[in-house]
């Protein structure tokens, strides 16, 4: 250092991408002093984006941080570790660091009052049920059965209350059965907290009186079904294959549409990008419940574009909608509202803030404008006809943080989310469906604050089964175990177990068992949709090698899922090399600013525009040497899929 530290900076900042992950951080101080001994860190790891971590320095700086001292770190002993780090610095905690810090035990303590309360509830077999709730223009109408002569009530639970922490409830009715079944008709509509409210988003459960208090007496209910605005018959994508993360905005030209023969495809929507809180004449108005409010004309204008340009080829679009930290928004007002409150600095986009009235209000209100405005049959503005609820939940840290929350609890609050924007949706298009989405991760993770992909799938068959099913479907990103190897044939990290680490190209066999199974189908009768709606194979540079391996790498996933029928489609990322994905070179094109190139097309696009024509084996057959086969056929897996590691 050029000069003495200012001890208010005790705390060491920077931003890394690390998808190989990192087993541990050593800081180590110089001049060494043996009452100083090196700092190390173990609770980070993998990330596929850019991610910011702060180490708290305080202890150190009692005798360190004179002018002269230095500062060493030390990357831990990962094998084939590729790690980048920008923006280094000593400064003091942010206020919003420092109010999460003050915070925290008081979090933790409630949270885990919270996980103990899920965990006993969700596993409860209550003797009351509420066996249907359907939605009409105007009223709410439920059905259920009670047991026994006990003075039951209807409650109505707000999706910012939790049903297992009240107290007091703001709607109670006595339940009147006969042969102890009920039936209750009630007004949609209500006006509480300053705001008409749509009762489309309540759920509803039985509670019991016990002198002044209300006790839980049944599982809560969602809407089961909502008579639409709108009526057209779902039609299927004709093939598998899509194209993820389009716009028309995008430096390639939105020609490869046609080119390429993409039947499907994801919008990114940054809610928070096109959300205002004031008129101007930049900006539209529109209404929900009463209320007025605006969005950007420009931004909206060019969703509108978007939407038309695949609406007009009879593309099916799934919306990846997203929620940018406070910090990031154009309007600070909208960003305060919907960030969550608990949203940790290091992630990259934060989950939606549904913990308050205000909060509900203003993300129900923009998702109701994007389902109207692109649900209207003449495609006036487009279409789009799923949901894809935020980023990677696995990976939630990164791509939608909620805090530091056990598994439990954050699927709780992105449950919540999932039927937000699904009761919405089918408000319009009744048949609209809402994607969990997951990395490649499957029984394991390389991050401590990641979560593992199976424990958030049967919390939400427990939601499910407790709630009311509703048709979720998977948004999964089967990527090779290294983002950076194109050779998925080659990775170690997969068994055709339901309990294997990864699920990647070499074993999509896993994922397309799991969705089969009778307790993962909607209502015990229909598969779920399954997307892979974000993967590629990267070429590490635009050698001709490296050309070669990428294009094999997509020509041997490819002709493993066409023959898988719990697959129903696959989004090919990126369209294009991207500057802020880390190094990596993952398109179907190169960098738009290639100096030898610039946005050409790569072998993988010849190999992905060739899938499922007659140019297919063509194309194809030249990378069988390269993978190390004869056949095709040798790469599809046809034995069972077993419980155990015992396969490879």
């Amino acid at each position: 250092m050029e000069e003495d530290l200012d001890k208010k900076n005790n705390h060491l900042v920077f931003e890394y991408f690390c998808p190989t992950g990192l087993d541990f951080l050593e800081i180590h101080f110089y001049p060494q002093n043996k009452d100083l001994k090196p700092k190390i860190i173990r609770d980070i790891g993998s990330t596929e984006g850019w991610v910011t971590f702060s180490v708290d320095l305080s202890e150190a700086l009692k005798t360190w941080g004179k002018k002269g001292n230095y500062l060493r770190l030390g990357l831990g002993p990962a094998p084939a570790l590729n790690i980048q780090l920008k923006h280094l610095a000593l400064r003091q905690q942010t206020k919003r660091e420092l109010e999460i810090a003050k915070n925290k035990a008081l979090k933790k303590k409630q949270e885990a009052i919270l996980e103990r309360n899920l965990v006993t509830y969700l596993e409860k077999d209550f003797p009351n049920q509420i066996s249907n709730v359907l939605v009409t223009d105007d009223v709410v109408r439920l059905k259920g059965k009670v047991s026994g002569n006990k003075k039951l009530y209807l409650a109505e639970v707000g999706v910012y209350e939790d049903a297992t922490e009240l107290k007091d409830f703001s709607f109670l009715e006595v339940i009147e059965h006969k042969d102890k079944t009920f039936n209750i008709t009630l007004n949609r509509f209500k006006t509480q907290h300053g705001y008409k409210q749509d009762r489309l988003l309540s759920k509803w459960i039985i509670v019991e009186k016990k002198e002044d208090k209300y006790k839980v007496a049944s599982h809560a209910r969602y809407a089961d079904s909502i008579v639409p605005k709108y009526n057209y018959p779902y039609i299927k994508p004709a093939t598998k294959k899509g194209l993820g993360g389009y716009s028309i905005n995008r430096e390639a030209p939105y020609t490869d549409l046609d080119s390429l023969g993409i039947t499907s495809a994801t919008v990114n929507i940054w809610i928070s990008k096109f959300f205002r809180s004031n008129p101007s004449p930049e900006n539209m108005p529109f209404e929900y419940m009463g209320n007025t409010y605006y969005v950007n004309k420009k931004q909206i204008k060019n969703l509108d574009n978007t939407f038309l340009s695949t609406s007009e080829r009879n593309i099916e679009v799934s919306a990846i909608l997203l929620v940018d930290k406070a910090s990031k928004t154009p309007d600070k007002n909208i960003g305060a509202i919907l960030e969550h409150p608990d949203c940790d600095p290091s992630g990259i986009y934060s989950m939606p803030n549904l913990t308050t009235p205000k909060g509900v209000q203003y993300y129900s209100a923009i998702l109701d404008f994007l389902a109207n405005r692109y649900s209207r049959p003449d495609k006036k503005y487009g279409r789009i006809h799923h949901w894809i609820i935020h980023n990677e939940v696995d990976a939630g840290w990164v791509w939608t943080n909620a805090g530091e929350k056990t598994a439990l609890v954050f699927m709780d609050i992105y449950h919540k989310s999932m039927r937000m924007s699904l009761n919405i949706a089918r408000k319009y298009n009744p048949n609209s469906k809402v994607f969990i989405t997951l990395t490649h991760f499957w029984d394991w993770t390389s991050n401590p604050h990641f979560y593992r992909s199976t424990e958030l799938l049967e919390f939400l068959l427990k939601f499910s089964k407790t709630e009311g099913d509703f048709e979720w479907a998977i948004a999964y990103h089967p990527y090779p175990e290294s983002l950076r190897e194109p050779k998925t044939w080659l990775d170690e990290k997969v068994s055709f177990s339901f309990d294997s680490q990864l699920i990647t190209f070499k074993n999509i066999e896993v994922l397309d068992a799991w969705v089969k199974q009778p307790k993962v189908l909607f209502k015990g009768k229909t598969k779920r949709l399954v997307y892979l709606s974000e993967n590629g194979t990267n070429s590490p540079t635009y050698s001709e090698q490296d050309l070669k391996e990428q294009a094999a790498g997509m020509a041997y996933a490819m002709k493993k899922i066409k023959y898988l029928d719990g697959i129903d489609g696959f989004q090919y990322h990126n369209w294009q090399d991207n500057r802020n994905e880390g190094g990596l070179r993952i398109g179907l094109r190169r960098f738009p600013d290639d100096k030898d190139n610039p946005g050409g097309i790569k072998p993988v696009w010849k190999v992905y525009q060739a899938f499922g024509t007659e140019m297919e084996d063509k194309v194809y057959d030249q990378y069988k040497t390269m993978i190390g086969i004869n056949s095709w056929d040798e790469i599809r897996y046809k034995g069972p899929i077993n419980e155990t590691r015992n396969q490879n």
